[in-house]
C-alpha cells in the first residue's frame, strides 16, 4: 500500500469515527428527553442543522422542483422541511425500541391486504412485503411483531462502518432477522423466504444498471428482484406503509392488497405505482434526499 493511500485511507477512517461519535452524542442526548420530545428534538435537528448541513435539504430541493416544477418555491420549501423532520423522528423511534415498540403494540392493521397476509402466516406461505422510506416502514414492523409476525428484511450496508455497526442492530429489534446485502445475506434471504417467512424490501431507491420504470412521471431505475422472488417462490407481494400521523408521533399501519402475479415488469411497474400514491397523497412523509432519478456514469 503507497504512503499517500495508507494517508488516504486513514483519514477516511478518522472521519468516519468522528462522525459516529457525534451520530451516537446526538443520540444519548435525545434519549435523555421523554419520548415526544425526543422525537421533536430529533426532528428540529435534522430538519434544520444536521439536513441543511449534509446538503440533505439542498437535494430534497431539486428532486421537488423536478417532480412538482408547477408547485410555489416556498411550498416546496416547507416540503423538503418536513421530510427532513420526519427522518429525523424515524431514525430516533429506529433508537428507542421499547418506547417505539410499546406504542406501536396498541395500532391496529389496516387495509384490504390484512386477511390475506395473516392467512400467509398462518399456512406458511412466503411473503413479500414491499415498501419505501415513507412515514416510517419499521412501525410496520413492529406492529406486526406484536400479532406474532416477525418480518425479516434485506438492508444496504452504510458506508460509515462504525455507524453501520449500531444502526444494523436496530433493525432487529423490529422484527424477524434481518441480512446485509451481498451473497451471504441474499442466500439467507431467501432461505428464510423459502421456509414460508416474511420479508421486507424496501425498492425506492437508484440501482445501477435496473431498468426504468415510471415514477411520479419521470424514468427511474428500479430493482425488479421483489417481483421476480415473488413469482419464483409462489409469495404473496404486498405493499405496506407506516403513515404517520398529525400529531407526529402515532401512525396508521397500512397493508394493501397482494399484487395479482403476473410479470415481473408488470408487478414492479404495480408496486411503483403504490408508492408513487402514497407520496401524491403526502409528499412530506418520502425521504426526497435519495439520488432516485439519475442515469448510470455509462448513460
Amino acid at each position: 500500500m503507497s504512503a499517500p493511500f495508507s494517508l488516504s485511507l486513514r483519514l477516511r477512517q478518522l472521519g468516519h469515527y468522528t462522525s459516529n461519535l457525534a451520530i451516537v452524542g446526538l443520540i444519548r442526548t435525545a434519549a435523555l428527553l421523554p419520548y415526544q420530545r425526543r422525537l421533536q428534538f430529533m426532528g428540529a435537528a435534522v430538519e434544520r442543522l444536521i439536513g441543511p448541513l449534509a446538503g440533505y435539504r439542498k437535494r430534497a430541493r431539486e428532486n421537488l422542483a423536478l417532480i412538482y416544477p408547477e408547485l410555489d418555491i416556498n411550498a416546496r420549501k416547507q416540503i423538503a422541511n418536513r421530510c427532513l423532520n420526519n427522518f429525523g423522528r424515524s431514525f430516533i423511534e429506529n433508537y428507542s425500541p421499547d418506547d417505539f415498540l410499546k406504542r406501536m403494540a396498541e395500532t391496529p392493521l389496516t387495509g384490504p391486504g390484512v386477511a390475506a397476509l395473516e392467512q400467509a402466516a398462518s399456512q406458511g406461505r412466503p411473503v413479500i412485503l414491499v415498501t419505501g422510506h415513507y412515514g416510517n416502514y419499521e412501525a410496520v414492523r413492529a406492529v406486526l411483531a406484536a400479532r406474532g409476525i416477525h418480518a425479516g428484511g434485506l438492508y444496504r450496508n452504510m458506508k460509515n462502518p462504525y455507524f453501520n455497526a449500531h444502526y444494523a442492530k436496530t433493525m432487529q429489534t423490529f422484527g424477524g432477522p434481518v441480512f446485509a446485502q451481498g451473497r451471504r445475506g441474499t442466500t439467507g434471504f431467501v432461505r428464510h423466504l423459502k421456509e414460508g417467512g416474511q420479508l421486507v424490501l424496501l425498492f425506492d431507491q437508484h440501482v445501477i444498471g435496473a431498468p426504468r420504470f415510471d415514477f411520479l412521471g419521470h424514468p427511474a431505475q428500479t430493482a425488479t428482484s421483489a417481483a421476480e422472488l415473488t413469482l419464483r417462490y409462489d409469495a404473496l407481494l404486498i405493499p405496506f406503509y407506516g403513515i404517520r400521523r398529525a400529531d407526529g408521533i402515532s401512525f396508521d399501519a397500512l397493508i394493501e392488497a397482494p399484487v395479482p402475479h403476473s410479470t415481473a415488469t408488470v408487478m414492479t411497474q404495480a408496486i411503483t405505482d403504490s408508492i408513487a400514491a402514497q407520496i401524491r397523497r403526502d409528499p412530506t412523509q418520502w425521504f426526497w434526499v435519495h439520488r432516485r432519478w439519475r442515469s448510470d456514469p455509462e448513460d
